[in-house]
């Protein structure tokens, strides 16, 4: 039975991916437009506390509870979802598309499950969608996607591991804030962990994304990881181990993205980098990091989208993702080039852009506990995302030296895409207030301070000059960076090789042996009991009944011992 004073904001989109292969023509790109907006007024009205529940198994399940963190993240996730979108209403494999929404919806649902159950069928929900718009992109991400889905049905079942011994132990299933100080609730953050691309499993994420299409890329970006982030601020605030797991993934993406000569990799290790930075703020928990890591997710998805979408508008346009046959775009393709370069100063917390008033605000929130440590590497983790992102992607993919690629602007919806992004990447920078208004705790905190300016923009001008004083070293070449994943990619498949090879070689020895064994104990039983042997043989009647009274006089001495 169902109680509901308000309609599950997810099931708007899951119902319309569901059915978009049923629409055609004009219809289709409306279709397209229309049910994220309509998603988007859903989440907006949704009120604070119990609005939908159900009862299942004899036990009462919260389908829709509200908050303004919920709603928060909710709202960027329908915002995200109309911008992919408009960028890919030219993509012809609606099963793409499809699933991109029934992904996008089950990520608002995972934001307002009130309880585990419901929260860990959303997740899956997430995870088998996701695995589908990355095998819509054809045969060259199979691979990627078979070793995407292993990856996350292991931290499904994690997770659902954690919630069962939870149950056991508790006898609830609410969702809320937790600590990591039982085996249930540590298996529940490993989990979310593993959807965060934390380290040391963060190698799934540059290997499957930069295999999606040139649109299902930006689809992937929003929502999984940024997903984790959110249920891990719902139960895991103030968990300390998540500060060192978050600067882990601060310099492990740094580090891959300034090896790494596809554009689309680079862009998918600096969503580990970015992810670590609100991990990190999670883990300090005051009210201060914990605004901060809601409201860099926020902008995150937002220039995160326009970064991959300026990178996908290079491929769509060329067919090519690497640094080294890329350059001198800017020549016809202004618009791709300016809205990449927003979405650069965005993601390296340039004044007047979306990132300078969110990461600021988990540094500040460093500061004000006295993490001296914390705060020095956050902010030398700031140089290096101006380093990777902000200055190398723009860099080689449209500058540098002349590929002698003439590529048009892509079509119309993707530079409308861009456009709405950069709007928003400024808007946001210039009028924080509007993001401040919407974040879970009350803010006072001031971004723009003479200080925090000068400040960040001697960070940023000493970055870039060191980029520039460096550039022979920087400049990128046809190799391959081994990651994490050749662990499972190469020596895990070469172990399992020889393991195969072992266990087949040991098997022969046994079967060869064992058969041996056995015509020997044939030979043996055929010699004794055969026609001609012992005891196959045909005894006179005075023999047997002699050995029978040799054994009844044994069985009476033994009796009487």
């Amino acid at each position: 039975m169902m109680t509901s004073t308000f309609v599950q904001p997810a099931l708007v989109l899951i119902a319309g991916g569901l059915l978009l292969p049923l629409i055609r023509g004009a219809l289709r790109s409306a279709w397209l437009l229309v049910i994220p907006l309509i998603a988007a007024y859903l989440v907006a009205i949704v009120p604070d506390g119990t609005a939908v529940t159900t009862s299942f198994l004899g036990q009462q399940l919260t389908i829709v509870k509200g908050d303004n963190l919920s709603r928060l993240f909710a709202m960027v996730f329908a915002i995200a979802t109309f911008a992919g979108a408009l960028f890919a209403l030219n993509q012809r494999r609606t099963s793409e598309l499809s699933a991109a929404f029934v992904y996008a919806g089950s990520a608002i649902g995972a934001c307002f499950a009130g309880d585990l159950i419901s929260l860990f069928v959303f997740w899956e929900a997430m995870a088998i969608a996701s695995t589908i718009v990355l095998w819509s992109n054809g045969p060259n991400a199979r691979g990627a996607g078979l070793r995407y889905a292993a990856l996350h049905f292991l931290g499904g079942t994690i997770l659902m591991a954690g919630i069962a011994g939870e149950f056991a132990a508790t006898g609830s299933l609410a969702f809320d804030r937790m600590d990591a100080s039982t085996t249930p609730r540590c298996l529940i953050l490993a989990g979310f962990l593993i959807n965060a691309a934390a380290t040391p499993l963060s190698a799934w994420l540059p290997d499957a994304y930069p295999e999606a299409s040139w649109s299902g890329m930006v689809f992937l970006s929003a929502f999984t990881t940024k997903t984790a982030v959110y249920v891990m601020i719902r139960g895991f605030p103030g968990t300390e181990i998540l500060i060192w797991i978050g600067l882990a993934m601060v310099f492990y993406g740094i580090v891959y993205a300034i090896l790494e000569n596809d554009m689309r990799r680079i862009l998918a290790y600096s969503i580990v980098n970015q992810v670590g930075f609100m991990v990190v703020g999670v883990g300090i928990g005051t009210e201060m990091a914990l605004n901060g890591a809601s409201a860099h997710a926020f902008t995150h998805i937002i220039y995160k989208a326009l970064l991959l979408m300026s990178a996908g508008s290079v491929l769509y346009m060329t067919g090519m993702r690497k640094c080294t046959d890329l350059g001198g775009l800017f020549r016809t393709m202004p618009v791709t080039t300016t809205c990449g370069i927003i979405g650069a100063l965005s993601i390296s917390s340039f004044p007047l852009t979306s990132g300078f008033v969110s990461k600021s605000m988990v540094i500040e929130g460093a500061a004000q506990e006295h993490m001296k440590i914390v705060w020095l590497l956050l902010q030398a983790a700031s140089a290096g995302v101006f380093l990777h992102a902000g200055i190398k992607f723009p860099w080689f993919v449209f500058f540098q030296k002349d590929s002698g690629l003439r590529p048009s602007e892509p079509p119309w919806n993707m530079r409308a895409a861009m456009i709405l992004c950069s709007a928003l990447c400024i808007g946001l920078g210039v009028m924080p207030q509007l993001l401040y208004a919407q974040l879970p705790f009350k803010v006072d905190y001031a971004p723009y301070t003479t200080s925090h300016i000068i400040g960040q923009l001697q960070l940023l001008l000493f970055s870039g000059l060191a980029f520039f004083l460096m550039l022979d070293l920087l400049k990128r070449t046809m190799t391959i960076t081994l990651d994490v994943d050749w662990l499972w990619r190469r020596l895990g498949w070469n172990v399992l090789s020889w393991f195969d090879t072992m266990v087949g070689r040991w098997w022969a020895i046994t079967t060869r042996k064992v058969s041996a064994a056995s015509l020997t104990a044939l030979a043996r039983i055929q010699q004794y009991h055969g026609q001609g042997g012992m005891f196959g043989r045909t005894w006179p009647t005075g023999t047997m009944a002699f050995w029978m009274t040799v054994m009844l006089g044994a069985f009476l001495i033994l009796a009487y011992i």
